[in-house]
């Protein structure tokens, strides 16, 4: 779907989406930025930006000045970041699978409701499953503290993200933010027919277990009239809950680390620039095997926010396909399978043969971890398999 609509048209404009005619000017603006093209130089050029940054970073710019000449809307610029996705799929993630797709309307708009592991490539692998099966990609949120940087925020919008403000601090600030933020997404699901993706939760599940912040659900309520009943407003946004699982993750040591320090001093402190780190590690790094499960509809049945975040939460968890990685850290952890996942055939879709195989590359992995750090490791991928069958 296209971003089409005149921005003056918008009572949104600090929020959403880049339309069509603003993004000639927006990448003029990018690729005139220093700071991106090196960064970009960095991610494709590791080691000569490393050694020969001088050199790289115009290389870089004159590789992305050709790949975004003629440039003039959404959908020619999504193919591109479509081209990078699906070179991807031969490196950091070797396989890619969906389910549930077959239950979609394409006349329909939907609220993809997702568990969160990855900053960026959550959304991006919803969306290149939606692309792959000829489905609108969605709009996507994402939180103001991830754009640090101007070049981030235009990169972003560009590719139909719309800004969520986290920056408020003071109870009215907060409440006035996030009905804001719900008469937008109710806009752009119900006015403009626009799917749209938001995490279930702020902030990443660093530890692996899944579960919806009933703020979240709470949000989307406040778009409601008061002469409607919130089931049927519920009805109206669409909302598909998605589970997407990670062979691995590429910022599991950073997360690990985190989650000690919070442990063991009772606080982390974030560097600067260390959330676009985790979006560059993300992109980058070895995912291996992924899949994006798309659930059902959540009907007008779910009559109050806690009986949609319970939904949410069976849906997200029932689906999530199992990893070998879950299996090895579980069994590192408590020995063995729990019972239910060693007898049923339908519970881990992988072979013996296959847990064998991936438990070399493992242990590998535990053994780059420091023991002290190494039971927080473990439980970070074991706790998707405690939580299904919990």
């Amino acid at each position: 779907m296209t971003e089409a609509m005149p921005a003056a048209m918008s009572d949104f404009d600090d929020i959403r989406p880049y339309h069509d005619d603003e993004v000639r000017a927006t990448l003029d603006r990018i690729l005139a930025d220093k700071e991106f093209s090196l960064s970009v130089a960095k991610l494709r050029f590791p080691r000569l930006s490393r050694t020969l940054p001088w050199l790289m970073q115009p290389i870089a710019k004159a590789i992305l000045k050709r790949e975004l000449a003629g440039i003039q809307c959404v959908a020619e610029f999504q193919k591109v970041v479509e081209k990078y996705l699906r070179g991807m799929m031969g490196g950091s993630a070797n396989a890619l699978t969906s389910s549930g797709l077959d239950k979609l309307d394409p006349k329909q708009a939907y609220l993809f409701v997702s568990n969160h592991r990855d900053i960026a490539m959550d959304s991006a692998f919803i969306s290149w499953s939606l692309f792959k099966n000829k489905l609108d990609t969605p709009r996507n949120a994402i939180g103001d503290n991830l754009l640090s940087k101007p070049f981030v925020s235009d990169l972003m919008r560009l590719n139909k993200s719309f800004i969520v403000n986290r920056s408020a601090t003071k109870p009215r600030e907060k409440f006035k933010a996030a009905k804001y933020l719900s008469s937008y997404i109710y806009h752009s699901l119900v006015n403009e027919k626009a799917n749209t993706w938001i995490a279930q939760r702020e902030g990443r599940a660093k530890d692996g277990i899944d579960r919806t912040n009933s703020a979240v659900i709470g949000m989307f309520g406040l778009s409601k009239p008061k002469t409607e009943d919130y089931g049927d407003h519920i009805a109206k946004l669409n909302i598909v809950p998605v589970s997407i699982s990670y062979e691995w993750d590429p910022c599991d040591g950073a997360k690990t680390r985190e989650l000690h320090a919070q442990t063991t001093q009772g606080s982390y402190a974030k560097g600067e620039h260390e959330d676009i780190e985790s979006i560059a590690t993300g992109i980058a790094g070895r995912k291996g095997a992924v899949h994006v499960a798309f659930g059902d509809v959540i009907s007008s049945a779910f009559n109050s926010a806690d009986a949609v975040v319970t939904e949410i939460d069976r849906q997200i968890i029932d689906n999530y396909i199992l990893q070998p990685s879950n299996c090895l850290a579980y069994i590192k952890l408590h020995g063995e399978l729990p019972s239910e996942a060693r007898y049923s055939s339908a519970a881990l879709p992988f072979s013996d043969s296959a847990l064998k195989t991936e438990k070399i590359e493992f242990e590998q992995r535990l053994a780059a971890v420091p023991t002290e750090q190494q039971a927080i490791y473990l439980a970070m991928y074991a706790n998707p398999l405690i939580s299904k069958y919990s």
